[in-house]
């Protein structure tokens, strides 16, 4: 953030300036008092459980010197009055990218997509703060309070500004992208996430497409040629339109895919006809993808095709719970991936279990609910239990009532004979799993955050009980 007055502030948010102290804002914005520092300002937001209006005195006492509010608090501090607190953190991120973009050098990059955002941005901060300064959320936040408190963490200083952007029904992205205004973009991948809540993986495409509608003439965009739900994207926007993918018909693409216990290998291919060997930490196949796209962002911002291979490979871990591999004192791989899950994340996540299998590894999957699937959850928890037979997955360990139609999924394919157990709650399920897990083998974690496996995940790596 940028130095503002509290009379500027009101004037951007177009808010009325209540107790004026005369000091000058130069800390964090944040909506959650405990990490306010010196100088910063506190947005009052209402919340389902909780209103930030009661936090004021507490912010203040933090270091917070300005309080935007709906209502005045009986808080001695400066406050600006607002008709919408959330509305107006988006209006401040806004404001603070124009004026980074006339008085700086900054680009700014928008992705969006079912599955692979968080990954792809850890993997183009890194390459991007090889090249200049760079801001990128930290975990996930990427909805309309998460965005632009990480956007409002930019300052003159910053070059390359990250935002991930999270759907959360129609409108939502449009929303984002014209408060962020990128430069870049890159649409990743339309899946299931979340088809319960939007109506179906149509209702889903029509969301992340409203990033390439709202991107102008002078905005490149990045479109996934290997989804036939994005590729029609390229029709929807005035942005110049470039394609990653795994086929010579991209401008990058990705060749000679090769999976092992190390990690994930492939080419990266150049628009020029050459290619660069990425060796990458983070397992699965479907990470080439946030790969491709991330280096495709890089190379159209600046970066060298060096910065961009040395960065990837760099990269040990995609994020916490994110195919996080470890191996326990019991010589036991163990796969957390249980930061969160769709039936198509699920997939890759088993299929990248299955080719470790084919390298001798004995393959254990341990997996939960896939929330958020609505109407769609009795048939897609059925097929994953259905998958794991399919893929030769040696044993099953499902966890929780909610997921247990994945149990019994892989109970009707008909091929196994007490390979899948189901488990009503973590602590049976891990009870189970150490008596089974021996040296050599491996396990995969996955399920929706709601349902904790990564918990189970976490006490799996250090177990040696």
């Amino acid at each position: 953030m940028i130095r503002i007055s509290a009379l500027e502030l009101g004037k951007v948010l177009s808010g009325r300036v209540e107790n004026d102290s005369g000091i000058d804002v130069t800390g964090s914005v944040e909506t959650d008092s405990r990490l306010i520092t010196s100088g910063g300002i506190f947005f009052a937001k209402k919340g389902e459980n909780e209103d930030g209006h009661s936090y004021v005195e507490d912010a203040k006492a933090r270091g917070a010197v300005l309080a935007v509010v709906e209502r005045i608090v009986d808080v001695e501090i400066t406050q600006i009055v607002v008709a919408n607190t959330l509305e107006a953190l988006g209006e401040l991120a806004s404001w603070l990218i124009v004026q980074l973009k006339s008085h700086g050098s900054l680009k700014v990059v928008g992705i969006t997509g079912s599955n692979g955002k968080t990954t792809t941005k850890n993997m183009l901060r890194e390459i991007l703060s090889e090249v200049g300064t760079t801001i990128a959320p930290i975990e996930s936040f990427n909805n309309k309070v998460g965005a632009p408190i990480s956007i409002l963490r930019a300052d003159l200083e910053t070059e390359f500004l990250v935002v991930e952007m999270g759907a959360e029904g129609v409108g939502s992205i449009a929303y984002l992208a014209r408060m962020a205004h990128p430069d870049v973009a890159a649409i990743l991948k339309v899946g299931m996430a979340h088809a319960g809540v939007f109506g179906g993986i149509d209702n889903t495409a029509k969301i992340k497409a409203e990033l390439a509608q709202e991107l102008s003439e002078d905005s490149v965009i990045f479109l996934n040629h290997d989804d036939p739900m994005v590729v029609p994207m390229s029709k929807r926007t005035k942005a110049k339109v470039k394609w990653f993918g795994t086929n010579s018909q991209s401008d990058f693409w990705a060749s000679d895919i090769n999976l092992s216990m190390l990690g994930t290998s492939f080419h990266l291919n150049w628009p020029d006809g050459t290619s660069s060997p990425v060796q990458l930490s983070i397992l699965g196949e479907h990470h080439v993808m946030n790969a491709l796209a991330a280096g495709a962002l890089a190379t159209e911002l600046g970066a060298s095709r060096e910065q961009v291979a040395r960065a990837l490979e760099k990269l040990e871990l995609a994020e916490r719970w994110r195919m996080q591999r470890s191996t326990n004192s019991k010589g036991v791989t163990v796969i957390n991936d249980a930061y969160n899950a769709s039936p198509d994340s699920t997939k890759a996540a088993l299929q990248t279990l299955a080719q470790l299998g084919r390298l001798g590894s004995r393959t254990v999957a341990v997996l939960g609910e896939m929330a958020e699937l609505g109407e769609y959850s009795i048939q897609e928890h059925d097929a994953i239990g259905r998958l794991v037979v399919r893929l030769n997955i040696d044993q099953l360990v499902v966890v929780g009532e909610a997921a247990k139609l994945i149990h019994m999924g892989a109970s009707q394919e008909g091929s196994w004979d007490g390979e899948s157990r189901f488990f009503p709650s973590i602590d049976e399920a891990l009870e189970y799993l150490r008596g089974i897990l021996t040296d050599g083998d491996t396990v995969l974690v996955k399920s929706s955050k709601s349902a904790n496996l990564r918990f189970l995940g976490d006490q799996l790596m250090e177990a040696d009980k």
